[in-house]
């Protein structure tokens, strides 16, 4: 999973949340950073495991199980994302994680940041609990879609075990930085630009609700970069097993 350059890290250094990577490091190097000896110890225990022999595959296992695996990376994807993309609008119908609305009158200068912390944080929770399970199926269609395949499953779910916790560390901060961007918004909207006169500074401040809609789009963005580098590693899996299948035609 490529934290360093995806797009939740781009869309999070145009906000001014982090900044943005000066240099890429090669895979090897950052590796190094994330494993200890006992980390490298379990790879090669995985490798060697899945490197024995197995039973021969049957022609044109890998194509039929690419397609299944295809259609729920899909349908996954796609019911992820309809509910980001509802949770922001409301307009777009009705949605099981709702924006939180503030009362009719208020403006983004009397809301608090804390109803939307538990926001973004329950559409993490809903990702994690599709795209884990997902991931897995995944791994199991590679298992027995040929015996490179079989191990780079154990590589991954290896793999998997190993940075599943930092992961969720890295990704814990999200809404966290996202309350920066909220209190910067919440001054630009409370507060006229530097060097306005006092007599033009109440034209010029913003019509209460613009803040929050500006949040709202933003959020949704952050959601959905977040959701894509969730899916990476699956992704990859994928295009492994289409590989495959595509050497036997």
């Amino acid at each position: 999973m490529k934290f360093h350059d995806s797009s939740l890290i781009r869309i999070l250094a145009d906000l001014c949340l982090v900044e943005a990577a000066e240099s890429k490091p090669v895979f090897a190097e950052r590796l190094a950073q994330w494993l200890d000896l006992s980390d490298a110890i379990t790879l090669h225990a995985a490798h060697n495991a899945s490197a024995a022999s197995s039973p021969a595959v049957q022609s044109g296992v890998p194509s039929v199980a690419g397609i299944a695996v295809e259609e729920e990376y899909a349908r996954v994807k796609t019911d992820l994302v309809d509910s980001i993309t509802k949770s922001c609008s409301p307009n777009m119908g009705e949605a099981r994680i709702r924006w939180p609305t503030p009362k009719p009158g208020m403006g983004i200068e009397v809301t608090a940041y804390e109803p939307y912390r538990r926001f973004y944080v329950a559409h993490q929770g809903a990702m994690e609990l599709r795209v884990r399970p997902l991931r897995t199926s995944v791994r199991q269609a590679l298992s027995r879609a040929s015996t490179a395949l079989k191990q780079l499953a154990a590589l991954d779910e290896a793999l998997d075990k190993i940075w599943c916790v930092r992961e969720r560390q890295l990704l814990s901060t999200v809404p966290l930085l996202l309350e920066k961007r909220f209190e910067q918004l919440l001054k630009a909207h409370t507060q006229p630009p530097v060097g306005t006169p006092q007599a033009d500074a109440p034209a010029l401040r913003r019509q209460p609700g613009e803040g929050l809609a500006d949040f709202c789009k933003e959020l949704q963005g952050v959601l959905l970069a977040e959701l894509e580098l969730r899916l990476q590693p699956t992704a990859g899996l994928i295009e492994a097993l289409r590989n495959e299948a595509n050497k036997q035609k």
